[in-house]
């Protein structure tokens, strides 16, 4: 007589027997999920549309209409019900890192004295004397509608050092008791790189464009611990977005080591990154041993991330031509011609690749012109440098340069939606109407790519900007560089994939592919404009896993 454990043990027996049996006799082959009924864009050459999507071992097996699902048996069956099926979104430009516990979200900051709120509330946390640090204000999202001031920052925390940066990173809002840590007064000159800016009593009204270090370095450094959880979270939120792939920029080779550890544990769980190393000098490249490309499908070396210029929102980009109203002013470059020269052609002789910070005109102006000159010294095939941000139209000799050495662009088109009141204020005529420009160097034979740079992470407001060139007024700019949103949605998932040399292996969903696919609650080729921006995306798959599904 048998005992209920050695019952169900045989029934669990019969059924893997019987299963194994049927399965040859019906015709069906075995798989983990399939999608079916719903609009499946495979992204591929011809941009196909199908209607069912079958995986096994975390790649595509097969593609097609729904009469698959007839001939394969899955252990996940699910209906789109009509749903836009697509590869994941690939995030070419982004900035994910932990937050230490005197860390405070300002992204959704929408007034000063909400910021001041906030502040006085960690310094009652923290105690007097502890820094207390910040990221994401932006004027444009302030109902005061200026910066956060010193004098804002020390009426709520005049005993504790403070520094903020802005959203974008490339200026940062100090009290008193961080320039006083920091040893500076309102007669300290210009840092090099960087600007001091004065009220019109000559006294620091606490903004620091493009140094913000000189104040985060002073800041005690958290143990990793602290970190990790937040990281991991914001890794994981990627999915939420619809993002299965992402280049986490200006990762210095000692945090390399942090993605290293997470994703020898949890790799399956995260988003797959091909990590944008800061250039370390000839000397620890070297002794790092490794070059781009190094790593498997779930992590990876990017390219080398270097700077050449600043931002707009400090302002610190270096244009041709001198800012709207500051006659005097063409923003700055982070190095000389000739330093970018010697550091490019160092790690283009290692085998590295390039992808440089490149925002005004006159920053993507030098950048080709160095590329051009190392590769006319070493020619290398198929070496993928790029440019980021590429926020200006640059002379046409210059395009041209770009297309005959093959030189990319990573871009952000949701720079054109999110900072428009910063072009606004900065440039004119051409300048602002070709900002973030897109149609124009991909008519000159660029090659582009999307991503966001956290202004904001979520692609479709990318999508958006690049099919409208809307500003958040709901302003046009420069309408000849719209691009059609199959072109936009190629450049947002495909075209990252050739970026990091991975165009064989994920990017559109076909046969042998990586089983990356998001499934979202609107059908971006027909949808209205105005609801792309509030597409949400309901179901997230990474390797054929379901990593994310949002509840109704």
């Amino acid at each position: 007589m048998m005992n209920g454990y050695s019952g169900r043990m045989l029934r669990a027996l019969l059924t893997y027997l019987i299963g194994g049996l049927l399965l040859p006799l019906s015709g069906q082959e075995r798989a983990d999920v399939i999608l079916h009924h719903g609009k499946i864009l495979t992204v591929d050459d011809a941009f196909s549309i199908q209607h069912a999507i079958v995986i096994r071992d975390g790649r595509i097996l097969a593609i097609g209409g729904d009469t698959l699902v007839s001939r394969y048996v899955a252990a996940r069956v699910i209906d789109l019900k009509g749903r836009l099926a697509l590869p994941g979104f690939n995030d070419t430009h982004t900035h994910l890192s932990g937050d230490p516990a005197r860390h405070i979200v300002l992204s959704d900051a929408r007034s000063i004295a909400d910021i001041i709120r906030r502040t006085r509330a960690m310094a009652v946390k923290l105690g007097p004397g502890e820094w207390i640090t910040g990221y994401g204000w932006s004027e444009d999202q302030l109902a005061e509608r200026r910066r956060p001031l010193r004098r804002d920052l020390d009426r709520a925390a005049p005993a504790n050092p403070v520094v903020f940066y802005r959203a974008g990173g490339h200026s940062v809002v100090v009290n008193g008791k961080a320039f006083e840590l920091a040893h500076i007064t309102r007669a300290t000159p210009d840092p090099e790189r960087g600007v001091f800016e004065h009220d019109t009593r000559g006294d620091l009204n606490g903004i620091v464009r493009e140094r913000g270090d000189l104040f985060s370095e002073l800041v005690p450094v958290p143990p990793p611990e602290e970190l990790r959880l937040s990281f991991l979270a914001k890794l994981r939120d990627q999915f939420r977005l619809g993002i299965t792939s992402l280049i986490p920029a200006d990762v210095s080779l000692a945090e390399f080591s942090e993605w290293e550890r997470l994703y020898a544990q949890l790799g399956n769980e995260l988003p797959r990154a091909a990590v944008q190393i800061q250039w370390p000098g000839d000397s620890a490249l070297r002794a790092f041993g490794r070059i781009t490309g190094a790593g498997n499908d779930r992590l990876r070396l990017g390219a080398i991330k270097l700077y050449i210029d600043g931002g707009f929102t400090g302002p610190a980009a270096y244009t041709v031509e001198p800012y709207r109203g500051q006659p005097n002013y063409r923003g700055k470059l982070v190095r000389p011609e000739e330093e970018v020269y010697r550091i490019v052609k160092a790690g283009h002789a290692m085998g590295w690749q390039f992808g440089v910070h490149t925002i005004g005109d006159g920053a993507i102006a030098m950048a080709v012109e160095v590329f051009d000159r190392v590769l006319r010294e070493n020619p290398r095939p198929d070496h993928r440098h790029y440019l980021n941000h590429f926020s200006m139209l640059p002379p046409r000799q210059t395009l041209m340069t770009m297309a005959k050495d093959s030189l990319l662009i990573a871009q952000q088109p949701n720079f054109t939606y999110t900072i428009e009141g910063r072009y606004a204020a900065y440039l004119d005529g051409r300048r602002l109407q070709h900002n973030n420009p897109i149609a124009t160097p991909i008519r000159a034979g660029i090659f582009m790519a999307f991503g966001s740079d956290i202004m904001p992470i979520g692609p479709m407001v990318g999508l958006y900007a690049a099919v409208t060139r809307k500003g958040v007024s709901g302003k046009v700019y420069g309408p000849d560089e719209r691009v059609s949103m199959r072109d936009a949605i190629r450049m947002y998932t495909r075209s990252g994939a050739y970026l990091t040399h991975e165009e064989g292996t994920k990017g559109t969903l076909e046969p042998g592919r990586l089983a990356d696919v998001i499934v979202l609650d609107h059908d971006l080729l027909t949808v209205p404009a105005a609801k792309i921006l509030t597409t949400r995306v309901d179901l997230t798959i990474l390797g054929g896993k379901v990593v994310y599904e949002r509840q109704p």
